[in-house]
């Protein structure tokens, strides 16, 4: 939520210690204020300001605005949104949210952060109730059809009425014309209503459950039974109308049995909060869980389970459930999948992508799940579609174990930055299957004596006492002539040749004297590792091609002994993969090399048992001009 701040004053909004700043001057808000008091002049805003950049993107204003001034959660952090106090208006009105009051400014400039959050003020346009609640509150939204809801609709919405959760409820209409219709029961069609209480009452024997609503417009009720002056009232006790706060007042809200209510009403949304929008002494809190993550092509943008050769590359969340909910046998999961940015990407062409998840029940091992897991394994549940929305949501009931959440577009090669959250009713713990680095490779083969050479290391020491000399050591152009020369006689092997770049970082993996040359010695021990890795390309070159998949790529680092975290995958494509998303050999192996060299250097300087290395700036640069 973005809280707001707008001019300097005596009554500041407290902001979270753990508020992220976003002003482009680094500074917080409470930096802010402090210059702006020091130099005695309003605050002007640099990131968003009084211009018509701040108001449309994709258009021309239609009239002339004049900007005057008047005497917040997003992606599930909290964001200390700065702003100053300057609105938009025409012929001295406020053009866009305004109050009754004239002189009332609050939400215009509630409306101003959340317009600078997301780039402009046509980036507010459309949309949903719900994803303005979320917003505004942290909480995660969740819908129910009232005539498809679950057999225990009754207790969800009690709990969540517990938990503190915003709850709307609505009528469908068919038509414009049906919009704000009346009902004969005193209901208004199309009209957004709130939840306000569950309870029962005890009526002529028979346990009633009753549900109150309130129209925000405060007044026009539901005149059905249970109503406000209904003859239901007269059978029930004077302190059970007391407890339910009872009163005959055209006040807007009202009682009516949830039988009723399911049959009138079409939708119920639920708003539930996370533990940091409530109070710290709040009862029955969700216990939440957040990862980001996100979808790039060439790496991890895998698309759905139709896409079964890239659809396991997806970024993948273990989630381990060991606590049943209170008087279950299961545990309840809201899990709830948002694309982040597609508002403040508007302006450049960008539309929401169809996106939604998948869990799987967990196999015995460990790490991220590949191809032939997914082929051989349906699904255990999944969001109920894959939807054009900011955020997909579903409530499960799941037993307890171990499971694996896969978060997806609906098409693969598709990018875009998400947030995972998972509510739990108790303690559930989930971890990110793509986040570690885990480097096994094996100790370097010691040299052979001349006597002990097979024939194709003979061969190779002809070839270089021919091409080095004496010294028997070769340049990487030298090197470049040698590979090529004997790799090109492969059969099995399609690829154009290896570049000078290569047989440079070949030398310094190898070069152990640091003369910028390779020994004979110390080709032999490359070329054990060469020939695994060539036969690893030829694995994954499926079409026989020259070319592999770059999806294909955290396959075949794995088994070269490289475990590397998606964020190390995404980097690695983008730097070697062409536009069509496919590696050639000379690109596989620099990768690899590179991959090796690093990982030896960092095996090297490590203290002893530790995952860190110290570097000073000499010794950092050193590094990196040699890796």
């Amino acid at each position: 939520m973005p809280y707001l701040h707008g001019a300097p004053g005596p009554k500041a909004h407290p902001v979270p210690q753990d508020a992220r700043t976003i002003h482009s001057s680094g500074q917080s808000f409470e930096q802010l204020r402090q210059g702006s008091l020091q130099t005695g002049s309003l605050f002007e805003d640099v990131d968003f300001p009084a211009n018509n950049t701040s108001l449309f993107y994709s258009e021309r204003p239609q009239v002339p605005f004049e900007w005057k001034r008047p005497g917040f959660w997003q992606h599930s952090e909290w964001l200390d949104v700065v702003i100053d106090d300057r609105l938009p208006t025409f012929r001295g009105r406020l053009v866009f949210l305004h109050s009754a009051d004239h002189r009332e400014f609050w939400s215009a400039l509630l409306e101003k952060a959340y317009a600078k959050l997301n780039g402009s003020y046509e980036a507010l346009k459309g949309g949903s109730t719900l994803e303005a609640m979320e917003d505004f509150t942290g909480g995660v939204a969740e819908t129910f059809l009232t005539r498809e809801a679950p057999q225990d609709f009754y207790t969800i919405l009690g709990k969540a009425l517990k938990r503190g959760s915003l709850l709307g409820c609505s009528m469908d209409i068919r038509n414009a014309a049906e919009s704000e219709a009346r009902t004969p029961f005193g209901l208004i069609k199309g009209h957004a209503y709130t939840i306000t209480g569950l309870d029962q009452v005890d009526f002529r024997g028979q346990k009633i459950e009753l549900i109150r609503v309130r129209n925000p417009w405060g007044q026009v009720e539901w005149n059905g039974p249970w109503s406000d002056s209904s003859p239901e009232w007269q059978s029930v006790g004077l302190a059970d109308q007391k407890r339910l706060c009872h009163a005959a007042l055209d006040d807007g809200e009202f009682w009516m049995a949830f039988q009723d209510f399911r049959a009138h009403f079409d939708k119920v949304e639920v708003c539930n909060l996370s533990p940091d929008a409530l109070q710290e002494d709040a009862l029955h809190r969700w216990e939440v869980a957040v990862h980001q993550g996100s979808w790039v092509r060439g790496s991890t943008a895998g698309g759905c389970r139709n896409f079964l050769d890239t659809f396991w590359t997806n970024p993948q969340i273990k989630l381990s459930l060991s606590e049943k909910d209170e008087g279950q046998e299961e545990c309840t999961l809201l899990i709830a999948l948002m694309q982040k940015d597609r508002r403040k990407l508007k302006r450049f062409g960008a539309d929401m992508l169809t996106i939604g998840y998948a869990i799987y029940q967990s196999p015995s091992k460990d790490g991220h799940l590949d191809k032939d897991f997914f082929r051989y394994h349906a699904s255990l549940a999944r969001s109920k579609t894959f939807i054009n929305l900011r955020e997909v949501s579903d409530r499960f009931q799941l037993p307890l174990g171990e499971y694996v959440l896969v978060p997806s577009t609906f098409e693969p090669h598709q990018e875009a930055d998400f947030c995972l959250r998972i509510f739990s009713e108790k303690k559930a713990i989930s971890r990110d299957l793509d986040g570690t680095v885990d480097i096994d490779l094996p100790e370097p083969s010691q040299p052979k004596p001349p006597e002990q050479e097979t024939e194709e290391e003979q061969q190779f020491r002809a070839l270089f006492q021919r091409i080095a000399g004496e010294d028997m050591e070769v340049t990487a152009e030298e090197l470049e002539y040698v590979l090529n020369a004997v790799l090109q006689k492969r059969k099995d092997l399609k690829f154009k040749k290896l570049s000078l770049i290569s047989c440079r970082n070949i030398i310094s993996l190898m070069d152990t004297s640091g003369n910028g040359k390779l020994e004979f010695s110390e080709f032999l021990v490359f070329w054990d590792r060469l020939k695994q890795w060539i036969n690893l390309f030829i694995q994954f070159d499926v079409d026989k091609s020259g070319t592999m998949s770059s999806y294909e790529l955290r396959t075949a680092l794995r088994a070269a002994g490289f475990q590397l975290s998606s964020r190390l995958l995404q980097l690695i494509v983008l730097r070697y993969a062409d536009e069509g998303l496919q590696l050639d050999l000379d690109d596989f192996l620099n990768c690899l090399i590179r991959l090796e060299n690093a990982s030896r250097v960092f095996q090297a300087l490590c203290m002893k048992n530790k995952d860190f290395i110290h570097l000073n700036i000499n010794e950092f640069i050193n590094l990196t001009m040699n890796i």
